[in-house]
């Protein structure tokens, strides 16, 4: 093998351990970590669609259980009203988001509005292009596993 050859073996070899994650001894910082690189795996699957993963997920959240009130949808997500409510505003604003008083006149009931269900059904291969390659890259028993626990994790 001749010298570059070496070099660039040493490079890719070096690029490669770059790229593995080290398991870190605390279960939060490596979920957090998986939970940032997913978050940009299908950020950047749904850009085509103009919606970020944050937002399709509450467009598949009504979609799935349309006229949930904003507090079961935060519990629903396990997002502090705070953040949702910062979250819903953009849906909102472009008219893919309805409320209505709930049985409850302080409780709002949501649903998306036509415009939200067109704007989800646009977004749906997009995710369904990213959910595929990340269930390829991990294998379904892998990826059956995973949704497993993490539906488990975030019922503790």
């Amino acid at each position: 093998m001749d010298v570059d050859a070496s070099n660039m073996k040493k490079k890719t070899e070096k690029a490669v351990v770059a790229r593995q994650a080290v398991r870190l001894p605390c279960a939060c910082a490596n979920l957090r970590r998986a939970a940032r690189v997913m978050t940009r795996l299908y950020d950047a699957a749904l850009r085509p669609s103009g919606l970020g993963v944050a937002q399709f997920t509450l467009l598949q959240a009504l979609t799935i259980a349309p006229g949930m009130s904003q507090k079961q949808l935060a519990g629903l997500l396990e997002i502090d009203s705070t953040t949702l409510t910062r979250t819903l505003a953009p849906l909102r604003h472009v008219g893919w988001l309805r409320s209505t008083a709930g049985d409850d006149r302080r409780e709002l009931r949501l649903a998306l509005t036509a415009a939200g269900k067109r704007a989800y059904t646009r977004a749906l291969p997009y995710w369904e292009r990213a959910q595929d390659e990340f269930i390829q890259a991990l294998g379904a028993e892998s990826w059956n596993r995973l949704m497993e626990l993490s539906v488990q994790t975030a019922d503790i």
